[in-house]
């Protein structure tokens, strides 16, 4: 996957991630509320988010991409991640992590809106997915606003800390995002 400059929202700005970033995003990983609907748990230390996001700081198999988010007054928001697909596929799944502070005020979908928009105008992807625990209305909001499509249900495919969890899988192609825009 190739490189994707820094860009901005209404009011978000998007930064490639870096190692200096590893602190905030450790902290927003060890939330609770954060980590319910993860698959990563809580990270016991600064190392072990590290390990979580090394494909997205290791600039040599950049299959990974990954922003830190913050607000106009250079807030920690949150960070969002691509994770590609093999090349030919010209696809990737997104993911996203927003900070408790920030929710129920529209950053979430402004900043997925605005990420979608990237790799299909920058990366040329022909497809986006992302999956979401069924019980994660908030996300699932999220996820509908940006136009994404729910797609299916995979049976107890998360390990969350709660136990094995349903998952729904949603999607959007370039040409769906391109038909909105027209």
């Amino acid at each position: 996957m190739k490189e994707m400059p820094d860009f901005e929202s209404e009011r978000l700005q998007f930064y490639a991630l870096k190692a200096s970033d590893l602190h905030s995003i450790h902290e927003l990983y060890s939330i609770l509320e954060v980590a319910q609907y993860n698959t990563i748990g809580i990270p016991k230390n600064l190392a072990a988010t590290r390990r979580v996001l090394s494909a997205r700081l290791d600039s040599s198999d950049r299959t990974e991409l990954g922003w830190v988010l913050r607000d106009k007054d250079n807030q920690f928001v949150g960070e969002m991640g691509l994770k590609e697909a093999a090349p030919r596929f010209q696809k990737a799944e997104i993911s996203y992590s927003i900070h408790p502070d920030f929710w129920n005020q529209g950053f979430a979908s402004e900043a997925l809106k605005r990420l979608l928009q990237q790799a299909f105008d920058v990366l040329h992807l022909h497809r986006i997915e992302a999956g979401v625990a069924v019980a994660n209305a908030a996300s699932i909001r999220v996820l509908e606003k940006a136009g994404m499509q729910r797609e299916g249900r995979h049976r107890d495919i998360l390990p969350l800390a709660s136990g094995w969890s349903d998952n729904f899988s949603y999607a959007l192609l370039a040409s769906d995002f391109q038909n909105k825009k027209g």
